[in-house]
């Protein structure tokens, strides 16, 4: 008597095929969309150096290291770590602003186009209100932006609708622009300011550490609690 055999089925040939192609072509499109991506520079943001200066946690400490445009958007994290990038968090916040600059989303200045000698000027302007709203409007209604331009060029009203308001600004009171990193220029009530670039202008801070952190909190509290009830004991 022969032993029973339990086989796997034997796909057609064109079914396989179909399989094996389709398993080629979701490697070339996960090729394609990956993360490789190296975005140009801007006007705000130039240089390797001033990206890791920007980013702040210390990073500008690496500048050395990663010299080029090219090299800070291509590096891998194992690479990163080779260069000496330490400690891992440091090398997972890098990464994740690369990948934030890659989609565009900047911090406080990264939209400027008009800069020079990384500084910033921005100003107040004067824009008649958006009347294609269903909100009543009155005729000589207007509405106040904070614009990327400098303060001696003359802007002739169709330039000024051009320009589109600088993120993470806004007009208070009056005329005065407000918001992270602005500097009022003197003299000028508020209304110009000027935004220049700085060490850790788009850090994000890491949270305090409470008992030693989530990992460590329930081993922290639990001794401290057995020394109060030896103390209390004594």
């Amino acid at each position: 008597m022969k032993p029973l055999s339990i086989g796997i089925p034997r796909l057609p040939c064109s079914r396989l095929s179909c399989m094996l192609r389709s398993h080629n072509i979701i490697r070339q499109l996960h090729t394609q969309t990956s993360p490789s991506h190296i975005p140009s520079p801007t006007p705000f943001v130039p240089d390797a150096k001033t990206f890791l200066s920007l980013i702040g946690r210390n990073l500008s400490q690496h500048a050395a290291k990663i010299p080029t445009w090219e090299s800070l958007f291509s590096l891998k994290s194992m690479q990163l770590r080779k260069l000496g990038v330490e400690p891992a968090r440091t090398r997972r916040y890098l990464l994740w602003w690369r990948d934030k600059f890659r989609k565009g989303e900047y911090g406080i200045g990264g939209d400027l186009q008009d800069v020079k000698d990384s500084v910033a000027h921005v100003r107040v302007v004067e824009l008649p209100a958006d009347r294609s709203s269903r909100a009543l409007v009155r005729p000589d209604a207007t509405k106040k932006l904070v614009v990327n331009a400098p303060p001696d060029v003359p802007i002739n009203e169709p330039k000024l609708r051009s320009l589109k308001p600088v993120h993470g600004l806004k007009v208070q009171g009056a005329h005065t622009i407000v918001g992270p990193f602005v500097e009022p220029v003197k003299g000028t009530g508020g209304s110009i300011a000027t935004v220049k670039v700085q060490e850790g202008m788009w850090e994000q801070r890491r949270g305090e550490k409470i008992d030693g952190g989530e990992r460590r909190k329930v081993q922290v509290r639990r001794k401290r609690k057995l020394e109060e009830l030896r103390k209390a004991r004594a």
